[in-house]
């Protein structure tokens, strides 16, 4: 048998070169569950407002996979204690956070899959992969669930300062081309240590901390919750609900078959065994397009219409306001669509809703991102700031919205 070199690099836009490790990473980098991140998209529909944001779960996972790298080397030559069997832990929990995640990132969390999270589908990815690899997965997982008793490893997978927060604030950046959430990781790691088990940021780097608190926020109302990339994906999600309860129906939609069972069956986490999960792996963001163009033809004007919009782009109008929207205005609104249109009042809801959003760059109820000062004290970054922006930051903003067919106007 001719040997195959695994220890392969990777072109990265943003990094330069990543290296793969070791050979169990390439080999779950190779494993169709984890190749099946580049079929979905990191930032749902967005590509409707940026062009460029293109990019895929596949480029995000290996992108987090080589900040890990940097910040083990960094926490290493300051004589942080973490071993090889350690080290590989941290790679692949922070390599597989994110295998769960459905076509278009959150869609399916809140349509088709009843409840479950994608958290939750990548752990049981991870036990179903820990299974096929003899258990060499076994310190990743106990990591990735913060059973692990070194508390600063749960903290760079995922905290108010991770390595997924790092990458994807840069590479959203970068691909959206929204220069406001371009992040120093490199900086921000190079400031790590930990102090008794837990991780801290020297203070010489609290300017850098700023910056990457305030690009969050901004990469929130600019990119993430966009009102348009907002709209796309609240019409993105009642296309799906509408097939969903047409198919429940007995109505017979064309579209892949491990979409159809999704569509056919109330599917719980509890209901997750292999064979569901295996099904699960299958679905990626082609059998969503690929369903929407085939329903666009359908009889049923609730899902060709949705689907005609999300294909041609002509998306709901949505209004964002301060002030909570009122029932009666979008009632009047259902009303009249629903008169103009010969449908009932039910299926004009799927056109006019309403609903809020909130951002906050910085919560004070999570775990802090914590200062080491000089004196060796420790402080929470908005304590040991003399920014007043920093306190704004960790305010709760609530923005509410109502959607509605552009002919309402």
């Amino acid at each position: 048998m001719t040997h195959i070199n695994k220890l392969k690099i990777f072109n990265d836009p943003i990094y330069g070169f990543i290296s793969i490790p070791n050979e169990l990473i390439y080999d779950l980098i190779q494993h169709p569950y984890f190749q099946r991140l580049r079929r979905i998209s990191q930032m749902g529909m967005s590509y409707l407002v940026y062009p460029g944001a293109n990019h895929t779960r596949f480029h995000h996972a290996l992108g987090c996979m080589h900040l890990m790298q940097r910040a083990v080397e960094t926490l290493r030559f300051k004589g942080v204690a973490i071993s090889t069997e350690e080290e590989n832990a941290l790679l692949i929990a922070i390599l597989l956070h994110d295998i769960g995640h459905g076509p278009f990132s959150h869609a399916m969390e809140k349509s088709i899959v009843e409840d479950v999270n994608h958290e939750a589908i990548s752990l049981l990815f991870m036990n179903q992969l820990n299974d096929e690899f003899d258990g060499k997965l076994s310190l990743a997982i106990q990591v990735f669930k913060g059973d692990y008793h070194r508390k600063f490893m749960l903290q760079l997978i995922s905290s108010q300062l991770d390595m997924d927060r790092m990458d994807y604030l840069k590479r959203d950046s970068f691909y959206t081309g929204v220069a406001e959430g371009n992040v120093n990781s490199e900086r921000l790691i190079q400031m790590m240590n930990v102090v008794d088990d837990v991780l801290v940021i020297e203070e010489k780097g609290i300017y850098s901390v700023e910056k990457f608190l305030l690009s969050r926020r901004l990469m929130y109302w600019q990119a993430y919750l966009h009102k348009t990339s907002l709209v796309a994906e609240l019409i993105l999600m009642n296309v799906l609900k509408r097939a969903k309860e047409l198919t429940l129906k007995g109505i017979n939609l064309p579209c892949s078959e491990p979409l159809l069972y999704f569509m056919q069956n109330r599917v719980s986490l509890e209901d997750f065994d292999a064979e569901k999960l295996d099904l699960f792996s299958q679905l990626d963001d082609f059998d969503i397009i690929s369903a929407l163009k085939t329903w666009q033809k359908q009889e049923d004007f609730v899902l060709s219409t949705l689907s005609k919009m999300l294909i041609n782009r002509d998306l709901l109008k949505i209004k964002l306001s301060a002030e909570k929207i009122s029932a009666e205005e979008s009632q009047s609104l259902k009303e009249k669509f629903a008169n103009d249109h010969h449908i009932t009042q039910l299926e004009a809801g799927y056109f006019i809703f309403r609903g809020k959003i909130k951002n906050q760059a910085y919560s004070k109820e999570a775990e802090p991102i914590r200062i080491l000062k000089k004196d060796k004290t420790i402080e929470d970054v908005v304590e040991a700031s003399d920014q007043l922006n920093l306190k704004s930051l960790s305010k709760l903003v609530t923005k509410y919205y109502i959607c509605f067919p552009k002919q309402l106007i």
